[in-house]
């Protein structure tokens, strides 16, 4: 009797769970059928090798414009020059905190470390405007300090607190057992260290990384504020760009409903999810890879 009641108590919670899983997934299937729906038109216009390959970027000129190929090229090269500055120093911060830092400014550091991760981008970006955009001009003799460098070093910051903080779970959740193992075996620490915790923790480090350039790629405030805003293929760290998610916050609201511009900001968001699920395939992937590789 005990047992049938304790099932029958079971049956609302996961009744629940599965509701709100299912909706989830319900809503997120609306968004692509949205997304799609919107998107395709833009076909009519152009075709798809003049939206991914075109050079230009001219939405209301006549006859209009609509290569994609600067907001894609923006895009990529903020995402790759963020990584390239934060991913060592966040794997690096994730590393001292783990495996180097005293226990009592532990307590410290990581909820603080925590806290910066929920910065708002808004203020990165002004300060990047008011701050970093005059200093950047002064010491380099630029036109404009709003360039890809300003963007990319505002995003850095952005997401070295998410990346530090995951990959440290990472590295704190590798067995003791294996450290010793290593000490008895006459390791130093940094030989621990790199040869035996980094090796078992290196599917959550990637993990973490992915998640740091998911977030950079899909960053809207710092990049339309610091970047620019020219729609240019980069040839120099210094050179102002227009990603992807700038285009069409600063477009969309001025942009006739369906229209042809329309429809190709929708396409451009289109582009961005599937870059994303990209993304988060590769960590579903290397997830399982890990699992696998600890049985």
């Amino acid at each position: 009797m005990k047992d049938q009641s304790a099932l029958k108590a079971d049956r609302l919670p996961r009744a629940l769970i599965a509701a709100v899983a299912t909706s989830g997934l319900a809503i997120m299937l609306f968004i692509l059928f949205f997304l799609l729906k919107e998107s395709l038109p833009a076909l009519r216009e152009t075709t798809l090798g003049e939206l991914m390959t075109g050079a230009f970027w001219y939405p209301t000129a006549e006859p209009a414009e609509f290569g994609l190929l600067p907001l894609l090229m923006g895009s990529v090269s903020v995402t790759l020059l963020t990584s390239a500055l934060a991913l060592p120093f966040s794997l690096g911060l994730a590393v001292f905190l783990a495996e180097v830092c005293p226990s009592a400014l532990r307590e410290i550091f990581k909820p603080l470390l925590e806290i910066l991760g929920f910065f708002p981008s808004v203020v990165l970006g002004f300060l990047g405007m008011v701050v970093l955009a005059p200093w950047l001009q002064e010491r380099f003799s630029l036109l404009t300090g709003l360039n890809l460098l300003n963007a990319s070093l505002l995003m850095g910051i952005m997401i070295l607190p998410i990346v530090a903080s995951l990959a440290e779970d990472a590295l704190s959740s590798v067995p003791r057992d294996l450290r010793d193992a290593s000490y008895a075996l006459g390791a130093t620490g940094f030989e621990t260290t790199w040869r035996v915790v980094l090796p078992a923790a290196l599917p959550g480090i990637l993990q973490a990384c992915l998640l740091g350039v998911m977030r950079a790629i899909g960053e809207t405030m710092v990049v339309l504020m610091a970047s620019g805003g020219a729609a240019l293929i980069p040839r120099s760290v210094m050179d102002p760009v227009r990603p992807l998610t700038s285009t069409i916050a600063a477009e969309m609201g001025e942009t006739p409903i369906g229209s042809a511009h329309y429809h190709v900001l929708f396409f451009a968001g289109l582009l961005l999810l599937i870059m994303t699920l990209s993304i988060n395939v590769g960590a579903l992937w290397i997830e399982r890879r890990g699992r696998k590789w600890r049985t």
